[in-house]
């Protein structure tokens, strides 16, 4: 049996299969996405935590929030995957000190077994990557209600706004993103290295407020870029043929990008492109850095806007299968579909005036139907009567948009220059250089 250790990246399946293996032994903070194809074994470690202290702070917390709030239908607890092990026992004590509040601690995996066929059935992600896929730990839904099915509690509804969400755990991107996925409830967090505990709520709602102006951005935007951002979490490919799907009935240009590691550099490069979405594991489809020079959305965030029968209600998507099972039966638009004047202005709330989108339509049209009109398609006849048709593409306009077009050749209006002779070596050493050092 081959085995591949890694450590902290989702793209550890991509890496097993360079050399065929047959499990994934993942060390260290994992994401818990469910792979396609390979079986994984999780081994997070064991971080130290005060038990006394732990149960301290956190009952002083539900104690004021009790006396603040009133009664609190049910208490979630979460942890970082570093101090899963020590949930069970969190939970046993907590319930001790408050026998009448549910207490809830979804079960953290240690390993992931995808089914040998895509006809397999739930909670295990299907084989083939194609395929929607199911969460392989069951986690609360922004939703107004849902049905836990962790094992120890059974089926008990929980009502998002009248329970209360305990993290264990530092400040990371997963403490982020699932406060972000759950902003209808109270959080805490609890710091096990510090020994502190903080309401959660305040940042939260300024980094919403933050998506919300990306979401304009991209609302505006013309030309989508969609970055490739996993290859190994399943459900990706069919994510990304549901986005193309939309931008396609929005006509919308897109282009499809894998670059690794995302970075300002590389996505300086395309600047033609007005707008990415990112489609990665959920715990790094956040992007909310300024050094970007374009904004960067997830794929729900794209959804809501492109206005795809969605209106934003405050819930927070990143789950690739919630998405995908929240969409239309129907993806094709009809004719009813299109606008009646394609040429009416919208309102930018971004630049506050009124602007034109482009409209970019293959030949074939929207869902293979011969298109009415092309706005960017113009008609061309030469000297002897053929007739030809030039399409222009977002590409060939934003060159023509940029004030420096690449190099002139200038043929015929500059004097011939004379040849001589140029520098001999390497960039680092030239020979006609002096490279004594100066002091």
């Amino acid at each position: 049996m081959r085995m591949c250790l890694r450590t902290q990246r989702m793209e550890d399946e991509v890496a097993a299969a360079h050399i065929d293996a047959d499990v994934v032994v993942h060390y260290g903070h994992a994401c818990l996405s469910p792979t396609s194809r390979l079986p994984v074994i999780y081994v997070f470690g064991k971080r130290p935590i005060d038990l006394q202290d732990c149960i301290n702070q956190l009952s002083l917390v539900i104690r004021t929030q009790l006396a603040d709030a009133g009664p609190i239908k049910s208490l979630v607890l979460k942890s970082d995957v570093s101090y899963a092990y020590s949930t069970g026992e969190i939970r046993e004590l907590l319930q001790k000190v408050f026998p009448n509040v549910e207490i809830v601690a979804p079960s953290v995996p240690t390993r992931y077994m995808p089914p040998p066929s895509a006809s397999a059935i739930a909670p295990y992600a299907p084989a083939d990557p194609d395929q929607p896929s199911e969460p392989i730990s069951p986690l609360l839904s922004t939703s107004p209600a849902t049905k836990s099915t962790d094992p120890a509690i059974g089926s008990a509804e929980i009502s998002l706004k009248e329970c209360l969400i305990l993290y264990i755990g530092g400040e990371s991107l997963a403490l982020t993103n699932f406060l972000l996925t759950h902003s209808l409830s109270e959080a805490m967090s609890y710091d096990p290295q510090t020994k502190l505990t903080r309401r959660e709520t305040g940042g939260v709602n300024k980094l919403l407020m933050r998506r919300y102006a990306v979401i304009q951005k991209a609302r505006d935007a013309d030309v989508i870029g969609i970055l490739v951002g996993t290859l190994g979490v399943a459900s990706y490919l069919p994510l990304m043929a549901h986005l193309r799907r939309l931008l396609s009935k929005a006509q919308k240009k897109c282009y499809t990008i894998s670059v690794g590691k995302l970075n300002p550099a590389k996505l300086a490069n395309f600047m033609e492109i007005e707008c990415f979405v990112l489609v990665a594991c959920p715990e790094n489809s956040v992007i909310d850095s300024k050094e970007f020079y374009r904004p960067i959305v997830t794929p729900f965030e794209l959804e809501i806007a492109l206005g795809a029968d969605r209106s934003w209600t405050g819930e927070y998507i990143l789950n690739f299968d919630q998405i995908l099972s929240r969409q239309g039966t129907d993806d094709t638009p009809n004719a009813q579909d299109s606008d009646d004047d394609p040429d009416r202005p919208s309102f930018s709330l971004v630049t506050g005036s009124y602007r034109h989108a482009k409209r970019y339509a293959d030949s074939k049209g929207i869902g293979g139907e011969p298109a009415d009109s092309n706005t960017h398609a113009v008609a061309l006849r030469n000297n002897e009567g053929a007739l030809s048709q030039a399409v222009a593409t977002a590409g060939s306009e934003f060159l023509h948009s940029r004030s420096f077009q690449g190099l002139e050749q200038r043929l015929g209006q500059d004097e011939p220059a004379v040849l001589e002779q140029g520098r001999s070596g390497i960039a680092k050493g030239y020979e006609d250089v002096d490279h004594a050092p100066t002091l």
